[in-house]
């Protein structure tokens, strides 16, 4: 990861969070455990203090930042998928928010709640637990079942234990000219057997 320190704040990653290694770390951000933080994600913590809590994920190309003095935080298993910006907002326990969807500033999502692909969260917008949030400018259209609940936790932890497989595993090589024969497949949580 690409790690900068400003005035006199390091950025802070827990050794059980996996950052790869083009993401962007500046001055005030926590990355706590069993974190995971993809590909060309930008957390700029240059004037609030950027927060991801116990096993949240942050996706590729997602971008946290904030105003002078807010806190940008993403609560526990909260989920961010790609490209999403989060400014100046709190995600609560266990929420998703969508591919390319924006959440401005002093916006609450609720624990449980979902933030469809592509939405946009007005400043100041609030929303209760469990509820399915969408449309430009974003409002809640429903509350969410205890199933797609449960959904969006498999995903989440599928996350959790990616952040333990790229730390194991993950380095830098070259790409093959070509496929070798019987070239394995990765499965949701690693490689499975050839036919399965």
């Amino acid at each position: 990861m690409t790690c900068y320190s400003l005035d006199g704040l390091t950025p802070v990653v827990d050794p059980t969070a996996y950052v790869h290694p083009s993401a962007v770390l500046i001055g005030d951000v926590i990355v706590g455990p069993h974190c995971y933080v993809g590909p060309l994600a930008s957390l700029r913590g240059d004037f609030g203090r950027i927060v991801l809590e116990e096993g949240a994920n942050l996706q590729d190309t997602c971008v946290m930042h904030g105003f002078p003095d807010s806190d940008t935080v993403v609560e526990r298993n909260g989920h961010i998928g790609h490209g999403a910006v989060l400014h100046g907002c709190r995600i609560g326990t266990d929420a998703l928010v969508g591919m390319n969807a924006v959440v401005m500033d002093n916006a609450r999502i609720g624990a449980r709640s979902f933030v469809s692909a592509a939405a946009f969260v007005k400043a100041g917008f609030e929303c209760p637990e469990q509820s399915l949030v969408m449309g430009t400018p974003a409002s809640v259209k429903r509350s969410l079942s205890d199933e797609e609940v449960a959904w969006k936790q498999t995903g989440t932890r599928e996350y959790q234990r990616l952040a333990q497989r790229c730390l194991e595993q993950m380095q830098v090589c070259e790409p093959l000219s070509a496929p070798e024969t019987d070239r394995p497949r990765i499965s949701d949580s690693g490689l499975r057997p050839k036919g399965q």
